[in-house]
């Protein structure tokens, strides 16, 4: 039998379901490489907009390696600061761009929707993109990977990985009823698009009453983006109940004050709802033969960690890095890819725990604390030195991997 040359690419065809942030890094990286990546994406086209994400230390290297950092400043928030408020819109602290987004030198924050956008537009020149679609069997052999699809016909691909997120199809499929794996840190959010009725200008309000916090921020003149952040109910809706979950936000929010009860009125006229819990996803392993996870579906740091937008784009980076070093050998490339990784992931998966217990304020007494010591912060001299400690777990998270030259 002739032996095949160790140099010589296996495993080239690759289904990336997932279409958000991960998926799209990872088609790029590998179609750099020499693979033949395919994106099956739920939805029917990308989605514009989006909540705010941040590009933090590592991220940001990878943004650069794939030449979009002069993408990324074109769509950066830039938001100029913001203030938490009181009940009457008093400024309680007021706080420049690296203190309420608690940024370092180098990072960045775009929208979502446009992070993903850019991605886009980068493959969509060189990767098959399936739009409206999902994936609804994977049927694993030594030949490859049979994937059954909701519109399209069967097909074989040599491996799959799934990069769709908290609740991954690819994951319930392969791996197991997502109960297993996802971890509630016991708080949920939602966002929303609103009218800018404030007239914020890259400008950020926070609000905070016991158990409550409520983000009203802007990026543009027309629009704002409202963010409710409450612990997690006794009894939850469905994911796709939109009504209940906008029932449960408008009796939960009733009364609390400040500009709240304008933006519940705006809720239900919103083309973007969005409500889910802030949970985490540990597993052990990330690959199961030739099927491996990346992003949230692999590791959710939760949105409360401000990191699961940087891991996924680090873990792309990481997993199409090792397929190439390893020639598409994917049981050398994925056993890599988890040991490369799984400290960057756990620091994350404590730093995003640790927010989660001090996101939401119980009591007046903590609510004042905290705007107190955020408003002695900003107006001491020597701010940067003050501000190094309360940045310290997420700077040292954000950088927590040396990535590798591939």
């Amino acid at each position: 039998m002739t032996q095949q040359p160790q140099n010589k690419l296996q495993n080239k065809t690759v289904l990336i379901s997932g279409a958000g942030v991960a998926g799209p890094a990872l088609a790029y990286w590998l179609r750099r490489y020499g693979f033949t990546p395919t994106v099956v994406e739920q939805a029917p086209s990308l989605g514009d907009g989006g909540y705010k994400v941040d590009l933090r230390g590592v991220a940001m290297k990878v943004i650069d390696r794939m030449g979009l950092t002069p993408a990324i400043t074109r769509h950066s928030t830039r938001m100029r600061g913001g203030a938490w408020v009181n009940a009457a819109g008093k400024p309680l602290a007021t706080l420049g761009p690296d203190l309420i987004g608690l940024r370092a030198p180098g990072d960045d924050e775009v929208l979502r929707g446009d992070l993903a956008r850019i991605l886009y537009e980068v493959t969509k020149n060189g990767v098959e993109y399936l739009f409206g679609d999902t994936v609804t069997g994977v049927a694993q052999s030594d030949a490859g990977v049979e994937v059954t699809f909701a519109r399209s016909a069967p097909r074989v691909f040599d491996l799959v990985i799934g990069a769709d997120g908290l609740h991954s199809t690819v994951r319930a499929h392969v791996f197991g009823e997502e109960t297993r794996f996802v971890r509630p840190l016991g708080m949920h959010a939602c966002v929303f698009t609103v009218p800018n009725h404030l007239g914020l200008d890259h400008w950020e309000l926070i609000y905070a009453s016991p158990g409550k916090v409520v983000n009203l921020y802007s990026t543009q003149r027309s629009t704002a983006k409202a963010q409710f952040i409450f612990p997690t109910p006794a009894e939850v809706p469905g994911r796709h109940d939109v009504a209940a979950q906008q029932r449960l936000i408008a009796e939960t929010f009733a009364g609390a004050g400040w500009e709240t009860d304008a933006l519940l009125a705006a809720m239900p006229q919103s083309p973007d709802f969005y409500f889910d819990s802030a949970s985490q996803v540990h597993l052990d392993r990330w690959s199961d033969g030739r099927v491996a996870l990346v992003g949230d579906a692999a590791h959710s740091p939760s949105p409360l960690s401000g990191q699961g937008t940087s891991l996924a784009l680090v873990g792309a980076y990481v997993l199409a890095g090792e397929l190439k070093a390893a020639h598409g050998d994917h049981r050398v490339a994925f056993a890599r890819y988890q040991e490369e990784m799984r400290g960057y992931v756990d620091v994350n998966l404590t730093l995003g725990e640790s927010n989660a217990k001090q996101m939401v304020a119980g009591s007046k007494r903590q609510i004042l604390m905290q705007t107190t010591m955020m408003r002695l912060v900003n107006r001491l001299p020597w701010k940067d030195l003050a501000l190094r400690p309360i940045l310290k777990p997420l700077n040292q998270a954000a950088n927590a991997l040396t990535l590798a030259d591939y």
